[in-house]
């Protein structure tokens, strides 16, 4: 499987393009002569993007600024794509909440729609219009969190664990139809997503070697799904908490993982 064709009538979708992860794929998507659907909340910021991958890669970069948190922003941007062939869907933004489960309610709930429920409205849109032109890639980035408890950080966990899963099971679902499906399931990445997570002390004390740059995510991410693979998870650190995520005993897990969170809050 390999990725559809850069064509001038196609777009690779891309959510929380503003930044990190987002913004680094939006550039290897770029590089590879692929134009670009961008999409985030920060209208400034894409365009400025828009501006500069078109200057160092001629490629045409649509803006739609869209607050997926919100489901009349959310449909508004899926009406928006009813008649754009979106031959690439990265599912890519998302944020973290740390701390006790219940301390604001509100910004859980914004989570769970951006992590969530965004993720598969966009999906419901966007995987059939493929599977009926027998073509296209789907790359969905969830975490190496949603493989594990995660005491003091449990919505988010629980979001990308919806994420991992919903990867994996349209990975299977959609082979033989010309569609493939990736999970991009990063650990520590170097990008603003620690600031807008309110992370406090648990990034200054993760070590340097814990962490891969957005771009190496995104380039990692962009092979895979080049690949057909179901899962990328890059960096060894990342390879490790993935390993021991899914296959730690939960009873030895949660308490390490409450005292981790507590203590670097």
């Amino acid at each position: 499987m390999t990725l559809p064709t850069p064509a001038p009538d196609s777009r690779v979708l891309i959510t929380g393009a503003s930044s990190g992860i987002g913004e680094a794929l939006a550039a290897s998507f770029a590089r590879r002569g692929h134009h670009l659907t961008l999409v985030a909340r920060r209208e400034d910021r894409l365009r400025d993007l828009a501006d500069r991958l078109n200057a160092a890669h001629g490629v045409i970069a649509d803006v739609r600024p869209a607050d997926l948190a919100d489901a009349a922003g959310r449909r508004l941007l899926i009406d928006s794509l009813a008649d754009v062939e979106v031959s690439v869907a990265c599912l890519n933004a998302g944020f973290a909440t740390y701390g006790a489960f219940a301390a604001d309610p509100d910004r859980a709930r914004e989570q769970v729609e951006v992590n969530v429920t965004a993720v598969h409205d966009l999906a419901v849109a966007l995987v059939p219009r493929m599977v009926r032109r027998a073509s296209g890639a789907v790359l969905i980035t969830g975490s190496t969190a949603g493989n594990q408890p995660s005491p003091n950080n449990a919505t988010y966990a629980a979001t990308k664990a919806f994420a991992n899963t919903l990867a994996e099971s349209l990975h299977g679902e959609l082979a033989g139809t010309g569609v493939t499906c990736t999970l991009l399931a990063p650990g520590p990445v170097r990008t603003e997503f620690a600031d807008v997570s309110q992370l406090g002390a648990i990034e200054s004390r993760l070590p340097e070697f814990a962490w891969v740059s957005a771009d190496e995510a995104a380039e990692a991410a962009v092979r895979g799904l080049d690949a057909g693979r179901m899962r990328v998870v890059p960096g060894v650190v990342a390879k490790l908490q993935d390993l021991g995520g899914k296959y730690t005993p939960r009873t030895v897990l949660n308490p390490i993982l409450k005292k981790v969170y507590g203590d670097l809050r």
